[in-house]
C-alpha cells in the first residue's frame, strides 16, 4: 500500500530531473567598453525604444545588493553600478514560443550591465546565453547591444 502511494511521487521526480538534464547551462553573452556607466546605460536604453520596444523595467541590482550587503552578510561591494533592463517583443516571443513553447521562462527578455569596484571605467554589457530555439531572441538582444556600443 505505501509504495502504490508514493509510486506517482517517485515518477514525477523522474520526469523533472530529466527536463532539467536537457537544459544545460549556456553562458551569457558580454562585451567590455570604456565610459561612463550612466551614458553607456542610456546608449541601452536608446537602443531599446529604437527598435520600437517598450522597457517595463530598470532594475537597480547593483544597488539593491549594496544596500543590503550587511543584513545578509555580505563581505564587499559587488558592483558600482549594476543594472537589468527588461522587455518584451511580441513578434519575437511568438516565434521563439512556436518553435518550443517552455520558452515561456525566458520573457520578458533582459540586458544587464554593470561596472565593479576594481575596474572603474569598465563597462560588462551582456544578456544570458540562449539555446538554439532562442536565436530569434539572442539576434534582437544581440541587435540591440551593437547599437547602444555602437559594434558595426
Amino acid at each position: 500500500m505505501r509504495i502504490t502511494f508514493l509510486l506517482p511521487f517517485v515518477l514525477a521526480g523522474l520526469v523533472v530531473t530529466a527536463h532539467a538534464d536537457d537544459n544545460p547551462v549556456i553562458p551569457a553573452v558580454t562585451h567590455q567598453v570604456d565610459g561612463s556607466f550612466e551614458d553607456i546605460a542610456f546608449a541601452v536604453e536608446n537602443a531599446i525604444v529604437n527598435k520600437g520596444l517598450v522597457i517595463e523595467q530598470r532594475s537597480h541590482v547593483g544597488e539593491m545588493l549594496n544596500r543590503t550587503k550587511e543584513d545578509v552578510g555580505g563581505q564587499k561591494d559587488l558592483y558600482t553600478h549594476g543594472d537589468v533592463y527588461t522587455f518584451c517583443s511580441a513578434t519575437v516571443s511568438r516565434e521563439v514560443m512556436e518553435a518550443d513553447i517552455l520558452n515561456i521562462q525566458h520573457c520578458p527578455y533582459s540586458i544587464f550591465l554593470f561596472e565593479t569596484p576594481d575596474q572603474p571605467g569598465k563597462i560588462t554589457v551582456g544578456r544570458r546565453g540562449y539555446d538554439p530555439s532562442m536565436q530569434p531572441a539572442a539576434d534582437m538582444l544581440d541587435d540591440i547591444i551593437a547599437d547602444a556600443l555602437m559594434l558595426d
